[in-house]
């Protein structure tokens, strides 16, 4: 007695090191686990979200067109020549020319440009009868030139920031549209997952049941109410469920690491020799939804019809922006200048350069000149219109039939695209209704075979049935569970592939955006 025990002792302290083992090596995770761990974690969405990064990095490259441009420059020129005449010089001409310059730049929004620069010089030379030596310049320059043909306009001038918005909008819901189909193979590889895990709990008991009627059989041969011939079939039945075992457990494995890969488990990690067990249960609930409120809710939120509508605006503004350059160039320029000079003065003798005798100077510093340009005492300008056409625009409209051609194929796309819409949202609801009903025929079909397996048992039991039919029955309620459990999952997975082609599945997983980060809230 103490023997046998010690012996159930061990028996249990067996069992429950093993089911601490298997705990410790189970993983549970809930739906919502799993699509945040993909939305965080899957290399696929890692390499695309650099997309709408670049996206904006062109917006902010094509917008630096409007930021000025400075310029300086600096030159010196030190010439020394011979002297052809005595007049001019004594033996060589010499002559040191210094420039200065500095200049500002900028684009304005109606396609024109304004400049504003600043000239500085400096000329020194000995050659003879020079009133001022060396002499100083300086002139402050305003020009301005608009396009008023060809180029003219606020968006002519925003081509390049208006055609990369549109692509960081595109490329954005792109990266939305990867996202729906992320989540939605999360969604199946979870819910195959979880039916393949039940399917397995239901051929384990197929299997029991098969195992419980062998020994049954076996005991009535012993006792010889039973002919030794019965046994084939029911260890036929045991090896039947015990390869329908092999090929469920194999199916869950090939699942678990369908959903590792999605959601990105290290395989060098511990986590990823853990065996992964659905935490959530597939619900039944019924959704109604009209063919009209489905359309319109998809027609607004679908990410990539939003990306040829996007693409259509561009093509729209290309078409525009080609007929703009058939114009000819008509460009109204207007300039504005101010001079100054200064140096030192050269006094001669009876004020007579002639007489090349030097009596004194008058010095003149450099800002001076500077001062005369600032104070606007010379003023003047000049406006005029320059008028350009280049013969390639009247001969040739190659550019402009191109752009209306890709308007046309744009249009037929998002047309296309649409009546590809209409034709998912139908299926979809169709399967929706569909697995609803096969949802509630199974369930019904599992509750009949369940009671004609026991009112077969009960006849089995008193020896009114045998074990063929009694297997017949263990085999069709086996099919009826496991079918199902296959419809529920199907019905589950038919409404998120519902919200996947109505562009809502953000709002039914509480998925929110911040800028191109993605985050579930709670």
């Amino acid at each position: 007695m103490k023997k046998r025990r010690y012996r159930i002792f061990i028996a249990a302290v067996a069992i429950l090191t093993t089911a601490a083992f298997a705990q410790e090596n189970q993983k549970y995770l809930s739906l919502d686990d799993c699509i945040v761990r993909a939305l965080e974690n899957n290399l696929n969405l890692a390499a695309e979200v650099l997309n709408p990064e670049i996206a904006d990095l062109s917006v902010t490259r094509a917008g630096e067109k409007f930021l000025p441009l400075l310029s300086f420059g600096y030159s010196n020129r030190d010439t020394n020549t011979a002297s052809y005449s005595f007049i001019d010089a004594a033996d060589q001409v010499r002559s040191t020319y210094t420039d200065y310059m500095v200049s500002f730049n900028q684009l304005i929004p109606t396609g024109g440009q304004v400049n504003i620069s600043l000239s500085s010089y400096k000329n020194d030379t000995n050659r003879s009868f020079q009133t001022i030596n060396p002499r100083y310049g300086s002139t402050l320059t305003f020009d301005f030139v608009q396009p008023l043909l060809k180029n003219f306009g606020y968006k002519a001038s925003r081509r390049e920031i208006i055609i990369a918005k549109n692509t960081r909008d595109i490329s954005e819901n792109q990266f939305r549209q990867l996202l729906l189909e992320t989540i939605y193979s999360v969604e199946r590889a979870y819910w195959n997952l979880a039916y393949s895990i039940d399917n397995l709990k239901v051929r384990r008991q197929s299997l029991q049941l098969a195992l419980d009627l062998l020994e049954e059989n076996k005991r009535k041969i012993e006792v010889g109410t039973m002919p030794p011939i019965e046994i084939y079939t029911a260890e036929a039945e045991v090896a039947n469920q015990k390869a329908d075992i092999l090929a469920a457990e194999a199916l869950v494995r090939n699942n678990q690491d369908r959903l590792r890969r999605i959601i990105n488990i290290p395989l060098d990690s511990e986590e990823n020799a853990k065996e992964i067990l659905p935490s959530d249960k597939p619900k039944f609930d019924k959704r109604e939804i009209t063919f009209e409120d489905a359309l319109n809710t998809a027609l607004e939120k679908r990410p990539d019809l939003e990306v040829i509508r996007i693409d259509l605006k561009t093509k729209k503004y290309n078409v525009r922006y080609a007929n703009n350059q058939l114009l000819p160039e008509l460009n109204l320029q207007a300039s504005y200048w101010s001079p100054g000079i200064s140096g030192d003065q050269i006094l001669y003798l009876d004020d007579d350069p002639f007489t090349r005798v030097i009596v004194g100077t008058l010095p003149g510093p450099a800002s001076d000149a500077l001062k005369e340009a600032f104070r606007f005492k010379y003023q003047n300008w000049s406006v005029g219109l320059v008028l350009n056409v280049p013969l390639n625009t009247i001969l040739s409209r190659a550019a402009s039939a191109q752009a209306k051609l890709a308007l046309e194929q744009a249009q037929w796309k998002l047309k296309d695209l649409e009546q590809e819409v209409i034709l998912e949202i139908r299926t979809a609801m169709r399967n929706v209704e569909t697995n609803y009903q096969r949802v509630q025929a199974y369930r019904a079909a599992r509750e009949l075979a369940d009671k004609k397996l026991e009112a077969e048992q009960e006849k089995f039991r008193v020896g009114k049935s045998t074990n063929f039919f009694l297997l017949q029955y263990q085999r069709d309620a086996g099919d009826a569970r496991s079918a199902e459990l296959r419809s529920l999952v199907d019905y589950v997975l038919s409404l998120a592939d519902l919200d996947r082609v109505l562009g809502t599945t953000f709002e039914t997983k509480n998925i929110t955006f911040s800028g191109i980060s993605v985050k579930q809230d709670s």
